[in-house]
């Protein structure tokens, strides 16, 4: 497996601009999530780094070689689609061994390789089966098979389980992950779906309008978000966001709303203007001493949690709370902020300010 470095990458088509200037390592062995809403420029990295796209600009190294110029048949990289791309002609056995077969393997050896990798996936019993009358499922695994048969040097996938009903994904998620960790192959993983980065990848990029907002792994990037984009793209509910205008120092530990008074996180820059707020849902407690004010608007029952849904002075807030903590619509409770997980942001750029919170994890993306 290999190491791969992007530096400055860059995709124009005509005057539109896809990706610009992006630049990460995915490590040896790592399991690499690119994360963003639809046209954010992910797919369009994957295709460049896969060599199905050549890059505007930038570099691409693959265990040490720039390949940037070069064809996907040069890269020794395997690609997993979203609509698996089997070939309905050949039986189950016939499209794993395909790639084996194309590069002249002997038929012991294709063989032996072939019932390896069933193994692994656990479709021994349907190899010489037609793959269209397979589940959903078992036509991913299959397509997987034939990715995995000819061990590349990294493996690329545009979201392969996003042709999966929601259930059936989870499980396929877990298996996916599993299989990455026996094999400790390196992997880069297209998704739109947040929840499936943070189940699976060891670290993330998250892409918006062709920009790299944010790179680290799934808790930096949840606790410690450096835009307003993803701390309201990662999580569920987003964090909450309260505007204010206001003015903090170097040094600062509280920020005033309104005359209201919260602690935060010790501040490394000044800001001025427009400000914002941030705290996650869980963060959020219901206090009959607080000053802090806000109506119930609404509570939605979850089992062990619920999310109530305030109106503050400064906006709508969610709080996840336990369900035996009682709120009824219309009543107006107190609200305390964890203040060591709080966040400011930048109103105008929406970027964060730095602060002991965040101390050391800006500049990766």
């Amino acid at each position: 497996m290999a190491e791969i470095v992007i530096k400055n990458l860059q995709k124009k088509f005509g005057d539109f601009t896809a990706v610009q200037s992006s630049s990460f390592t995915i490590e040896d062995g790592e399991f690499f999530m690119l994360l963003g809403p639809s046209g954010c420029g992910k797919t369009t990295t994957l295709r460049m780094i896969a060599g199905l796209e050549l890059p505007t600009s930038g570099e691409i190294y693959l265990d040490g070689e720039e390949v940037g110029m070069k064809p996907a048949s040069e890269r020794d990289i395997a690609f997993v689609f979203q609509m698996f791309a089997l070939y309905p002609h050949m039986n189950v056995r016939k499209n794993i061994s395909y790639p084996l077969v194309s590069q002249g393997m002997s038929r012991a050896d294709v063989r032996a390789k072939v019932a390896e990798v069933a193994g692994i996936l656990g479709i021994e019993d349907i190899l010489d089966r037609s793959v269209g009358g397979l589940s959903g499922g078992d036509r991913q695994r299959v397509a997987l098979g034939r990715a995995i048969v000819r061990d590349p040097k990294a493996f690329m996938m545009d979201e392969p389980l996003g042709a999966l009903d929601a259930e059936f994904r989870e499980h396929m998620a877990e298996e996916l992950r599993a299989l990455h960790d026996r094999m400790n192959a390196t992997t880069v993983y297209v998704t739109h779906d947040q929840l499936e980065a943070m189940q699976m990848g060891d670290k993330i990029v998250v892409m918006n309008h062709g920009l790299v907002e944010q790179f680290g792994t799934p808790q930096e990037i949840y606790d410690k978000p450096h835009t307003m984009f993803v701390a309201e793209f990662i999580g569920s509910p987003p964090m909450n966001f309260l505007p204010f205008d206001g003015e903090v120092k170097p040094g600062a530990t509280t920020a005033k709303l309104d005359g209201q008074t919260f602690a935060v996180p010790q501040q490394h820059e000044a800001a001025s203007g427009k400000l914002v707020l941030g705290v996650r849902p869980e963060h959020v407690t219901l206090s009959d001493s607080a000053k802090y004010r806000g109506e119930v608007l609404a509570t939605e029952y979850l089992g062990t949690t619920q999310i109530i849904t305030l109106e503050t002075g400064h906006g709508p807030v969610k709080a996840r709370t336990s369900s035996a903590q009682a709120a009824k619509v219309g009543e107006t409770v107190g609200l305390d902020f964890n203040s060591r997980t709080l966040t400011l942001f930048n109103g105008s750029s929406g970027k964060a300010l730095k602060s002991t919170l965040n101390e050391g994890s800006f500049g990766n993306g």
